[in-house]
């Protein structure tokens, strides 16, 4: 028997890649926020979408800066995760309160996560409304991560366990992969 899920619809595409998303205000204050629904949308040229509540504090900053870093943690971030995800950066710095060190990016004025193990370094492309939504497309521009991660241009998940968000307070760490 299968059940209506039409609340919880969008759970039934997770568990997503968790990042963290870093924007900067004008004065140069970094802000960083915990996003769960991104995705790559082209590999020529290298575009990646990340989709924010359309009233979010990163989402102004962003439209304001027209430049963003996505910073993918591991397991160790847990905490600071769940901490950038319900905390809002127009009341509390989300970097000091989560224990988070930004460092400046090589190509965009957003700082980088220092302790996530990989950063993209994007630069807006474009952006649509979806509902409460905004879905921005970034081209990327630097993209580097811990060698001994990411091998053969796939995660080596024997060495390092990636939070994937099922939706609430619960997350799935991948512990193998298969082949067809």
């Amino acid at each position: 028997m299968k059940i209506d899920v039409i609340d919880d619809f969008y759970k039934l595409l997770h568990p997503c890649m968790t990042v963290l998303v870093v924007s900067v205000s004008h004065d140069g204050r970094p802000n960083v926020m915990t996003c769960a629904w991104n995705m790559p949308v082209s590999d020529e040229p290298p575009m990646i979408a990340i989709a924010l509540g359309s009233e979010s504090y990163t989402s102004q900053l962003i439209r304001e800066s027209g430049e963003f870093t996505v910073n993918i943690p591991d397991e160790r971030l847990i905490k600071a995760v769940w901490i950038c995800g319900t905390k809002s950066g127009r009341s509390v710095d989300k970097f000091k309160l989560a224990g988070l060190t930004p460092r400046p990016a090589k190509k965009v004025k957003a700082p980088i996560v220092d302790e996530c193990v990989a950063h993209l370094e994007c630069r807006l492309s474009s952006q649509l409304e979806a509902g409460e939504c905004i879905i921005f497309v970034g081209e990327v521009l630097e993209a580097y991560c811990e060698e001994e991660l990411f091998k053969n241009g796939v995660w080596n998940i024997e060495k390092v366990a990636l939070p994937m968000h099922m939706g609430g307070r619960l997350f799935a760490i991948p512990m193998r992969i298969v082949k067809p």
